[in-house]
C-alpha cells in the first residue's frame, strides 16, 4: 500500500490543488477632489508608517548546513526586502548538520538559532522539550502543503514547524554508461556489472537508515513502542518464509562481492567523482554533485531488489520530511516566524527545486514543471511505495551501526548468526541505552 507521502503528492497533482495565498493589503486611492488635502493624507500615512518601523537591528540566526547557505543568502535578501518598511535586520548562518538539530537545542534551548532546519522524526522530542514555537499562521500553511507533511510536522493537531521538504529519503543513483534500465532492478545485476567492468556499487552499511533496507519488505517486524521510547523488533525470528539468520546471511553474500564496497555517505562523491562507483544508494542531497559528475549518463530509480532465503524482495526505505522550527525562546520570536514562513513559501520551495533538487512540500510548488525533470525526485516518489517513515527509538541506532560494520567486514569474529540476530534485537528492543 502506498504511504501517505505517496498519495498526498498524487492528488495534490491530479486535483490541481490551488493555495490561497495571504499578500498585503493595498489602500484604498483617495477620492478625486482637493489635491492639498489628498497630499496632506498621504503624508501623515507615510509619517505613520514610518513611526511604526520596529527601532534597532533585529538580529536573528538560522542554523544550516553550509551547501545552502548561497541559496539562503539569496531568500534572506528577499525577506529583508519583503520587510523594509518594518524592520531592519541583520541575519546570520551558523553551520549545523540537521541530524544534530534535536539534541543541540534541546542542550541549550537559550542558546539555540532563533530558526532551524530539522528531520521530521526529531518533532516530538523537542515539543515535549518546550524547545519549539507553534506556527502562528496554522491554516494557511496546512493549506499550502501536502497532507502528510503537514501531519509530520504536528503534534495532536497543532502544527509546530513550516513544512520545507518532502524528499527525505533515499534511492538507488546509477551511471548509465554502465547499467541499463534492466540492470538496475535487482542488486545482482548491478554487481554483475560492477565487477565487470571493475568498478564498485557503494551502500553505507555503518548506518542503521541505510540498513533498514534490507529488513524491512522481509515481513520481519521493527518500529516504535507506545511508549514513544522504546522498539519492538523481531529480527531474530526463526520462523516464516524469511528468518533474522537469512537477512544476515544475504548481508554477507553481498559484502563478499568483489563488485561492492561499504562508504559512508558523505565520502561516496569522492569514490563518483574517481570513476570507482558507478551506482549508489543515496538521497536528494547528493543528485547536483552526481549530476554534474555524470552528466547525461545520470539515473535515478527506486532501490532494487535484492537475494534472500532464494527470495527478490524489493528492498525498503525510511521516508520523512524536512521542516523548519523556530525557537520558543527567540528574543524576536514574531519575528522569527515570519522569517521561517518566508524561507518555506512556494516562491522558496521552487527555488530549493531548481537549485538543490530539493522535493517541495508546498502543493503548488510540487506540481510544477520542474519537478517532473528531476530524476532523483521521481524515484522518490516510485520508493515511497516501499518505505516507512522514519518512528525509532535511539536504542536502535548504536546496534545496526555495529551490526551493519561487521557484515561488512565479513562477520571477522565468525560469530552464530542466530546468535549475532539475538544480541542484535536485545540491544535494539533494550528499555535503556546498554
Amino acid at each position: 500500500m502506498r504511504k501517505k507521502y505517496l498519495v498526498g503528492f498524487l492528488l495534490a497533482v491530479a486535483l490541481g490543488a490551488t493555495v490561497i495565498g495571504c499578500g498585503k493589503g493595498n489602500k484604498t486611492a483617495e477620492p478625486a477632489g482637493e489635491e492639498a488635502a489628498a497630499e496632506e493624507t498621504t503624508g501623515d500615512e507615510t509619517a505613520e508608517e514610518d513611526s511604526q518601523k520596529e527601532e534597532g537591528v533585529i538580529e536573528l540566526s538560522i542554523w544550516a548546513d553550509t551547501a545552502s547557505y548561497d541559496l539562503l543568502n539569496k531568500m534572506i535578501e528577499s525577506f529583508k526586502e519583503e520587510y523594509k518598511d518594518e524592520a531592519e535586520f541583520e541575519i546570520t548562518l551558523v553551520e549545523n548538520t540537521d541530524d544534530v538539530t534535536r539534541d543541540k537545542l534541546l542542550g541549550d534551548i537559550h542558546g539555540g538559532a532563533d530558526v532551524f532546519s530539522f528531520a521530521d522524526d526529531q518533532l516530538a522530542a523537542m515539543v515535549a522539550g518546550g524547545a519549539l514555537a507553534p506556527v502562528d499562521n496554522q491554516d494557511e500553511v496546512r493549506a499550502a502543503n501536502l497532507e502528510g507533511a503537514v501531519d509530520a510536522a504536528s503534534v495532536n493537531g497543532t502544527i509546530y514547524a513550516y513544512p520545507m521538504t518532502a524528499d527525505n529519503g533515499y534511492f538507488l543513483y546509477y551511471n548509465k554508461e554502465y547499467l541499463s534500465e534492466e540492470d538496475v532492478k535487482t542488486l545482482d545485476g548491478i554487481l554483475d556489472v560492477a565487477e565487470k567492468a571493475n568498478k564498485k556499487f557503494s551502500m553505507q552499511w555503518a548506518s542503521g537508515w541505510f540498513l533498514y533496507s534490507f529488513f524491512g519488505n522481509t515481513g520481519l517486524e521493527f518500529g516504535l513502542n507506545e511508549d514513544g521510547v522504546t522498539n519492538y523488533c523481531t529480527w531474530n525470528a526463526t520462523d516464516g518464509s524469511i528468518k533474522g539468520v537469512d537477512v544476515a546471511q544475504a548481508l554477507l553474500d553481498i559484502s563478499k562481492r568483489k563488485g561492492f564496497t561499504s562508504t559512508m555517505d558523505g565520502e561516496v562523491i569522492e569514490k563518483i567523482k574517481s570513476g570507482e562507483v558507478v551506482a549508489c544508494i543515496s538521497g536528494v542531497w547528493n543528485e547536483v554533485e552526481i549530476r554534474k559528475v555524470w552528466g547525461d549518463d545520470y539515473g535515478a530509480v527506486k532501490l532494487p531488489t535484492y537475494t534472500v532465503a532464494d527470495q527478490q524482495v524489493q528492498m525498503a526505505s525510511f521516508t520523512g520530511y524536512k521542516m523548519l522550527g523556530v525557537n520558543y525562546y527567540s528574543a524576536h520570536k514574531d519575528w522569527a516566524l515570519k522569517l521561517a514562513d518566508w524561507l518555506t513559501n512556494e516562491e522558496n520551495q521552487k527555488l530549493r527545486l531548481i537549485e538543490r533538487s530539493q522535493g517541495p512540500s508546498n502543493i503548488k510548488a510540487a506540481e510544477s514543471e520542474e519537478m517532473k525533470n528531476v530524476p532523483a525526485l521521481q524515484a522518490v516518489i516510485d520508493q515511497a511505495e516501499y518505505g516507512v517513515l522514519q518512528r525509532v527509538g535511539n536504542n536502535y541506532w548504536a546496534p545496526s551501526e555495529a551490526f551493519g560494520i561487521k557484515m561488512a567486514e565479513g562477520n571477522p569474529d565468525k560469530k552464530d548468526l542466530q546468535e549475532l540476530m539475538d544480541e542484535l534485537v536485545a540491544d535494539i528492543t533494550a528499555s535503556t541505552v546498554q
